[in-house]
């Protein structure tokens, strides 16, 4: 059957079909077909991610990424450098490029940003992270709880301070964690918080999906790609923010020879399909969790109207084409 979708909105994309946003060298040009390419995917408004990198690196690509005049970057998400320094919890993040948070250091970034960084995604235990999210709150910009080992009431502490989403609840955090609490608990629990998650089958298994979304509720649940250089692309090697990346023949973004995620090779109209499948909820129900939901988030709207095929048996969308 044939669908109209409100245009898809991605909080968190690092890149895509070889563009790597996190690129010092990122070329605008290179921006552009990235976006126009992810746009073929039904996305029309997104959030570039930056994350934990050398200062120089942030700036050079921010420079690039807020001279773009399209509709589509809506502004950008700076995940990290103030996130822990622990294995796991840090995720692809470069440990030695993880910094105390500060709010002179945030700003120097957000000047090299042009003012156009919207949200934020930081550890609560990071030295500094609470003065930091008051002040980020005051001054207009969104705060998300991710790559952290927080205890519960650290975890309160930066909700309590104005956070308001879990960045890809589930994944950037310990591989090992305690039964109760711990950092995913504490934020499916917290009912003025978001909850983004990442549906490709290989950051959260489709029984946590369903329950994660079930706990929280499906208009506090946003589907983000966390997408890399390598989404769209064939297995290979690729690299975020200078690190090196393994996108192997399953669709899996890996650091290689490690058991550590990095990013995805999802795409937003995939992450629809697959949450239909992992949970048994109507396509009427998850697409605002791609489209209404994060730009509500915002404050913003999505733009635009999609044309996708809907293939219920099969639990496939396919994209026809964008009407702005």
């Amino acid at each position: 059957m044939t669908l109209e979708l409100p245009g898809l909105f991605d909080l968190q994309v690092n890149g895509f079909c070889g563009v790597d946003f996190n690129d010092a060298d990122l070329a605008e040009d290179r921006a552009y077909e990235a976006l126009e390419k992810m746009r073929a995917t039904g996305v029309t408004r997104c959030l570039p991610t930056l994350i934990t990198s050398p200062f120089e690196s942030f700036a050079a690509s921010a420079r690039v990424l807020s001279r773009l005049t399209c509709a589509a970057v809506a502004g950008l998400h700076m995940e990290g450098p103030y996130v822990s320094s622990d294995e796991g919890a840090r995720g692809a993040h470069q440990q030695a490029h993880v910094r105390t948070a500060t709010i002179d250091d945030f700003n120097r970034r957000q000047d090299a940003a042009g003012g156009r960084i919207v949200l934020v995604t930081l550890a609560p235990e990071v030295p500094g992270a609470i003065p930091l999210v008051e002040h980020l709150v005051a001054s207009g910009v969104r705060v998300a709880v991710g790559h952290t080992a927080a205890a519960p009431d650290q975890i309160a502490q930066a909700i309590a301070a104005g956070a308001t989403l879990a960045t890809h609840l589930g994944n950037g955090c310990p591989q090992m964690l305690p039964r109760h609490p711990n950092v995913i608990w504490e934020l499916l629990a917290a009912d003025a918080v978001f909850a983004s998650v990442i549906v490709d089958g290989h950051h959260l298994p489709a029984a946590t999906v369903k329950a994660m979304i079930r706990a929280k509720g499906e208009r506090k649940t946003i589907l983000v790609t966390d997408a890399t250089a390598a989404a769209g692309c064939a297995p290979g090697m690729y690299a975020i923010a200078g690190v090196a990346s393994e996108l192997a023949a399953d669709g899996r973004v890996s650091l290689p020879g490690t058991p550590y995620l990095a990013g995805s090779a999802l795409t937003l109209d995939r992450a629809i399909a697959n949450t239909v499948r992992f949970t048994g909820l109507p396509i009427d129900a998850v697409v605002p969790m791609a489209s209404t939901i994060p730009a509500s988030y915002l404050g913003a709207t999505t733009g635009g109207i999609v044309i996708a095929d809907w293939d219920p048996a099969r639990g496939e969308l396919h994209v026809q084409r964008v009407v702005e």
